[in-house]
């Protein structure tokens, strides 16, 4: 029933209804500190960038009358608690990937992404364009949060591996780093998948506790220093082609905000989404050279691996599809992703191709 409808039919009924005037909501005034944790270590490249940039935007634009704290992974909770934390009000926000959280819903993976899924510029499309946003609101609204995307990645790389991988069958039994649903695939090839956080993944690598990993691209990657352990990088994977990077908030504490604070908040996540897609894409070209030349060796997937990723994926998909909600996501999703590929394609897609191939 529609709020119109409610008040027609209600106990204020017919004259009384229109004769009332309902109370403003009341706003809580003067200034504000917001809590934001965050599932990154401190410092760690691109994503703690992300979450501090949407911090120092948020309280640059409000003039210090909002005020964001951050804290790093650790600091107040551990980097997977935070979504638990804001939920429960122990925290005013998080800055988070969310498909850490398909545990509390699998619909979560979409907000960053899934295997065989958007890239960057389609994810925008449909957020902002296609209906995304409003259902990442809906999927918030059940655990109470209210959500943006707030920062990318760009696509991600297939990742760091002890030996080259040749045939599906050598994942079977591989201890291998990856979250989300691209998680749930591989351990569809027989991977034994491990969901750990950014800052514990060198040392978990390094020390063996896993035999291969995936974090995001060659400049966060470099960073992390992965190149130091193992010399084998695909460069492409199936499993994060656009991640986008969320940024929610306390459902009530957000409604607590005075509308101008709440589209502040907004409007930095939006930011914080192109200019931190802009900071990895720009640096990913000289890490990769600088990777390479440190004798890191880049490779490819064979298309028997592509093909076996595709079919885990659909499987992975298949079985969330009895939840209405997943596959609401999922449909609108999809379209989306359709109608998007097919102008990029013709048109970026055409127009790439033919530019390396004039200029060599």
């Amino acid at each position: 029933m529609d709020r119109r409808s409610f008040l027609k039919t209600s106990a204020l009924g017919g004259t009384a209804a229109a004769a009332t005037t309902l109370a403003a909501p009341a706003y809580a005034t003067g200034n504000r500190t917001l809590t934001m944790v965050t599932t990154w270590g401190r410092g760690l490249a691109g994503v703690f960038d992300a979450a501090q940039r949407a911090a120092d935007s948020i309280t640059a634009m409000s003039d210090g009358s909002l005020t964001v704290d951050i804290k790093a992974a650790g600091e107040l909770v551990g980097a997977f608690e935070v979504f638990d934390a804001v939920t429960a009000g122990q925290a005013d926000m998080y800055h988070a990937a969310d498909y850490y959280f398909v545990g509390q819903h699998p619909g979560y993976a979409f907000f960053t992404s899934v295997p065989f899924g958007m890239s960057a510029q389609e994810l925008a499309n449909w957020y902002y364009h296609g209906g995304g946003m409003g259902m990442h609101d809906e999927l918030g609204q059940i655990f109470g949060l209210k959500s943006f995307i707030a920062g990318n990645t760009g696509a991600q790389a297939g990742g760091w591996f002890a030996k080259e991988i040749n045939g599906p069958e050598d994942f079977n039994g591989l201890k291998f780093r990856m979250p989300g649903l691209g998680g749930k695939a591989l351990g569809k090839l027989g991977a034994s998948v491990q969901n750990l956080p950014g800052s514990e993944v060198y040392q978990a690598l390094a020390s063996g506790a896993i035999d291969g990993t995936e974090w995001i691209g060659p400049w966060a990657d470099e960073k992390a220093g992965f190149q130091e352990i193992t010399k084998f990088y695909y460069t492409a994977g199936f499993h994060e082609p656009g991640a986008a990077l969320s940024l929610a908030t306390n459902r009530e504490v957000f409604d607590s905000l005075s509308p101008a604070h709440q589209k502040i908040i907004e409007i930095a996540a939006g930011e914080c989404h192109q200019w931190n897609l802009a900071q990895f894409l720009n640096n990913n070209g000289a890490a990769l050279v600088r990777l390479q030349s440190a004798g890191v060796k880049t490779l490819e997937f064979p298309d028997s691996v592509w093909d076996a990723f595709g079919a885990a994926s659909a499987e992975v998909h298949a079985e969330n599809m009895g939840d209405d909600i997943y596959k609401g996501i999922y449909d609108s999703y999809s379209a989306s992703m359709k109608a998007s590929s097919g102008w990029l394609q013709k048109s970026e897609g055409a127009y790439r191709a033919q530019r390396d191939r004039v200029l060599g």
